[in-house]
């Protein structure tokens, strides 16, 4: 085996990769990665960003996937730098986003015996790979410069289709890591095939025409979670308006639009009354199961509705057991032949007036900045074209409560694979840099914030705009809500991690602006000045755990009071 060998394989692979539509790369330092992180680097149909530690580098990757659609590469040296991937492959494969995961290892005949950098990498992610493989160092023949091709060419297929998701490919790489001459440039066997096609071009088979599907029931109801498929959101909400079916959006659904839309369920559906009152005889399901606590044990409860789902991949979103039906179909091509029965007169406006409920209570929640103004706010920031990226624990669940029906609303992602706040400044990072020619704007917590501190070091080695804006409250705000919250200083110390921080000083870190925020004039304010800047702004907006717990309380109970004052 020569250096030769090795880059001659690896530059037919990574040609592959773009043949196939791969076009974007996240590489890492390190030593035993030389010859793949430089073929990856010098591939002319990838778009290849450094990255200073794996983690960040991952979730970044996650987001270009996200925004993208597209499989992004990863391409990492060997021992604790492809376990540093880990997290980001765990949420790709719950979120069904496709991922190509290249990690360097040391040969068979240096592992387990002391040498310097090297675990065992084998299946390292578990069930968490949709699909594993070893890839040996070979002679380039011809015969390998083909298998090379075609390796390509399923890895992506395998990433891509299905259930999307991450696949590991372990490159097994010998000294000398460096060439000693120039690559040639003529490939053994010929290179790959006429005119940039994929060596293997992999069509998924038309699927069969849907049979027609009905939503049977006087009082159906649409219960919309994350859906990032691009138009499925606008056709759900669509079909729900000709069909005067109430629409339960989560923002995620990119589905809070149009008629029937109900975006403020979360606080309505906490007067337990009003929603027995308003209990639904059928149940259609589209996307994950929403964010909102009151909503799932609500739809649990409901022993005499049908429910359906619709999954085109069959992932089961079904914790309590309550699905009559799973609909392995497109969901699009389910709304073509989906039909309900008569609805109920006034089914529609009785939920439509339950949702405008949270506006007229209003001066609860809006009389000053507080934390579902802000999510508010940010939300209204965005136009159709844009992107909002929101963190898991509390903004999540504000965004859900607080944002409202919108006709031109902005597209909404978020980590709710695994509902984890790992890595979310560079996903943010990472979806502004697969988003070119439209903004992007973060929406975090501090915790979740500092967990990826490191993520923000992207833009001072990457051309990419993002705006952040960070709910500072010294802490996991979420855990206020909680009864560990009366657990005195150690709730404090080892819950919500109170750690009085200076963001302004991570901002300068990173090479960002940094600007403090006290009102609701002042928030529009920079985020209008700062749609047309380029890098990192953090705009900060201090707040108090305990004052956002009561004013959350005092909203819901307001709600509450006005759904009984509407019913008479």
């Amino acid at each position: 085996m020569t250096p030769q060998d090795t880059y001659l394989g690896l530059r037919a692979f990574c040609d592959e990769l773009a043949r196939c539509g791969v076009r974007e790369a996240c590489t890492s330092p390190g030593s035993r990665s030389t010859p793949l992180v430089l073929s990856v680097a010098r591939a002319p149909g990838l778009r290849a960003t450094s990255h200073i530690d794996e983690r960040s580098g991952a979730f970044f990757a996650l987001g270009l996937a996200k925004a993208t659609g597209r499989p992004a590469v990863l391409a990492c040296t060997s021992g604790t730098a492809a376990a540093n991937y880990a997290p980001a492959v765990i949420e790709a494969w719950e979120a069904r986003v496709p991922l190509l995961v290249l990690t360097a290892d040391r040969p068979p005949e240096l592992r387990d015996l002391g040498a310097g950098q090297t675990i065992d990498q084998v299946k390292l992610y578990g069930r968490a790979a949709k699909w594993y493989l070893e890839v040996d160092d070979a002679p380039a023949t011809p015969a390998r410069m083909r298998w090379l091709r075609q390796l390509a060419c399923r890895a992506v297929a395998t990433a891509h289709g299905g259930r999307p998701g991450p696949v590991h490919l372990n490159w097994a790489l010998r000294e000398p890591l460096v060439l000693d001459a120039p690559l040639t440039a003529e490939e053994p066997g010929g290179g790959g095939r006429a005119g940039g096609r994929p060596w293997v071009r992999v069509r998924a088979p038309e699927p069969p025409p849907t049979e027609p599907v009905a939503l049977e029931g006087e009082r159906p109801v649409v219960v919309a979670g994350r859906l990032e498929r691009p138009g499925e959101g606008a056709a759900l909400a669509a079909w729900a308006a000709r069909a005067g079916v109430p629409l339960l959006a989560d923002p995620l659904s990119n589905a809070r639009c149009g008629p029937a839309a109900i975006a403020h369920y979360d606080a309505v559906l906490r007067d337990v009354d009003w929603a027995a009152a308003h209990a639904p005889d059928a149940v259609l399901r589209a996307g994950d199961l929403p964010t909102s606590k009151p909503l799932r044990p609500w739809l649990a409860g409901l022993t005499g509705a049908r429910q359906l789902a619709v999954d085109p991949q069959a992932a089961w979103q079904d914790p309590t057991g309550d699905l009559a039906e799973l609909l392995v179909t497109e969901l699009t091509a389910t709304l073509a032949t989906l039909t309900t029965g008569p609805v109920q007169a006034g089914w529609l406006a009785a939920w439509r007036t339950a949702d405008a409920a949270l506006g007229t209570v209003r001066d609860v929640w809006a009389a000053e900045l507080s934390e579902p103004l802000v999510a508010e706010r940010v939300h209204a920031a965005l136009g159709a074209g844009d992107t909002l990226v929101v963190a898991a624990s509390m903004p999540v669940r504000d965004l859900e409560t607080f944002a409202p029906v919108r006709a031109d609303a902005p597209r909404v992602l978020a980590n709710r694979g695994a509902n984890g706040i790992d890595g979310t400044v560079s996903t943010a990072f990472g979806v502004a840099a697969g988003s070119p020619g439209s903004r992007t704007i973060l929406l975090i917590g501090d915790v979740a914030l500092l967990h990826d501190v490191g993520g923000l070091l992207a833009a001072r080695r990457l051309p990419v705009d993002l705006t952040v804006v960070v709910v500072h409250n010294d802490g996991g705000g979420i855990f206020d809500f909680l009864p560990v919250a009366g657990e005195g200083a150690d709730f404090t110390e080892h819950v919500t991690t109170a750690h009085g921080a200076d963001l302004a000083h991570a901002t300068a870190l990173a090479g960002g602006a940094h600007l403090s925020v006290g009102t609701a004039g002042e928030l529009d304010a920079a985020l209008a000045r700062t749609a047309g800047t380029t890098g990192l702004t953090v705009l900060e907006v201090r707040t108090d755990r305990v004052a956002n717990v009561a004013l959350h309380r005092a909203t819901w109970a307001a709600v509450a009071e006005r759904l009984r004052a509407d019913a008479g």
